[in-house]
């Protein structure tokens, strides 16, 4: 099988030679390839330049034979399009923040093919590159976790002017996650077109939610951009920092597959949502820090978890900076070893 091919047997939770590997926020980071890019081009340039962007999206994957290419975008390049003042420099700031209803009102709802036509363009030129080879991962944020930088114009700790508006505010709220949610689904519906492999949707802060909360606010939206993305045809793999306690939930979204961070076994999701539960991720970043046979042994036992069915193998939130290349390089290199002892998923 090719990375393409396995990747795609993965999410649809069929038999592959090995279980694919990719690492989230694996474009850039650490490479010393990027950083030299950096060295003449701000963020901001590399994520709205095709040729920059593409090129530093397929870096992982030729340096580490990852199977997937995973766009070199930004979640924020979204409210960017609607209207907002988005900063990355010195650190990530958004104005003006969206407070009552005259805020919501100036929202637009971009033509993504003009607002955003630089990232179909990144997606075109990675799949020229990767000749149908590897799989090439298009993504947005999703709704509740772009709705809480626009309202709180920024990163942060406990997000009370967030929950303030969604228990206080509950149909400007929903006003706000309905424009959200049409502009991601036109933005996913693009990269479709552009012929992205498959697609995550990243939520970020959904895990700082009640479940009651998550399933009456968030779930509902969710829903919506599945239900018109579904017949396209292309995977869609569901991310939530913290998922947990939303597990139940997050599986109604009807997502092809379930991103998992590192706090929750692999074999607990699968003994709550089913043997046949997709599922991606989720060593800890951090083990990328530790000696290379315990990356190696905590990989191993990931892997016998799922036996490695229905597994896109990855971390369980975005790399670290600070991961040693080595390291990296032993993560990936554990997949195809525990592949090899163990034999083709069936």
């Amino acid at each position: 099988m090719n990375a393409r091919e396995r990747f795609l047997g993965a999410c649809k939770n069929q038999p592959v030679d090995r279980p694919p590997v990719w690492i989230m926020r694996q474009a850039g980071r650490t490479l010393p390839e990027y950083l030299a890019l950096r060295e003449k081009h701000s963020f901001w340039e590399i994520c709205t330049t095709p040729e920059l962007a593409a090129q530093v999206s397929l870096q992982p994957v030729k340096r580490f034979q990852m199977d997937a290419a995973i766009i070199f975008s930004d979640i924020l390049v979204v409210p960017a399009a609607m209207g907002l003042n988005v900063q990355f420099s010195p650190e990530i700031s958004l104005s003006p923040l969206i407070k009552n209803k005259d805020d919501l009102a100036k929202l637009k709802r971009p033509e993504v093919h003009s607002a955003l036509g630089y990232v179909e363009q990144i997606i075109k030129d990675v799949n020229t590159e990767v000749k149908g080879a590897t799989a090439v991962l298009g993504f947005s944020g999703a709704p509740y976790t772009l709705a809480s930088y626009m309202i709180e114009g920024g990163r942060v700790k406990n997000f009370l002017k967030t929950k303030a508006m969604l228990f206080s505010e509950p149909a400007l709220f929903k006003d706000l996650m309905k424009i959200i949610t049409e502009v991601v689904g036109d933005y996913l519906e693009m990269q479709i077109e552009a012929k992205a492999t498959a697609i995550q949707l990243f939520d970020s802060w959904a895990g700082e939610l009640a479940p009651e909360d998550f399933e009456n606010m968030v779930l509902p939206f969710l829903v919506s951009i599945l239900e018109r993305l579904k017949p396209k045809g292309v995977p869609i793999i569901y991310y939530i920092n913290g998922i947990g306690d939303l597990l139940e939930p997050a599986q109604k979204t009807g997502a092809d597959a379930l991103s998992i961070d590192w706090r929750i076994r692999l074999s607990e999701v699968r003994k709550r949502l089913g043997p046949d539960q997709v599922v991606q991720g989720n060593l800890d970043p951090s083990m990328l820090l530790a000696p290379k046979e315990l990356i190696k042994q905590r990989v191993f036992e990931m892997l016998a978890q799922t036996g490695g069915k229905g597994h896109i193998v990855n971390l369980g939130h975005g790399l670290l900076a600070e991961s040693p290349l080595e390291n990296i390089e032993t993560f990936v290199t554990a997949v195809r070893e525990w592949a090899e002892k163990n034999g083709p998923q069936k």
